[in-house]
This record gives structure tokens, sequence and C-alpha cells, in this order.
């Protein structure tokens, strides 16, 4: 049995995990940014 799906496969999933990983993390900062600047905005 060849190992090339499996490792076709892994490989796969760690990049759709690293790229959700990337997309959640870059919304998250800028959904904290939004909230910084708006603290600052109101003193």
């Amino acid at each position: 049995m060849p190992h090339a799906p499996f490792i076709i496969a892994a490989f796969a999933v760690t990049a759709v995990g690293m790229a959700w990983l990337v997309l959640s993390s870059y919304l998250s900062m800028r959904r904290s940014e939004a909230l910084a600047n708006d603290l600052r905005q109101e003193r």
C-alpha cells in the first residue's frame, strides 16, 4: 500500500489547520485593536 495518500492528507489537514489559526488570530487581533481604539477615544 503506498503511503502517498496518507502523507498528502496529513499535509492538507495541517495546511487547513494553520490557515484557520492564522485567520482566527488575525480577526481576534483586529477586534482587540478596535476595542483599544474605542477605549482611547472615550477619554
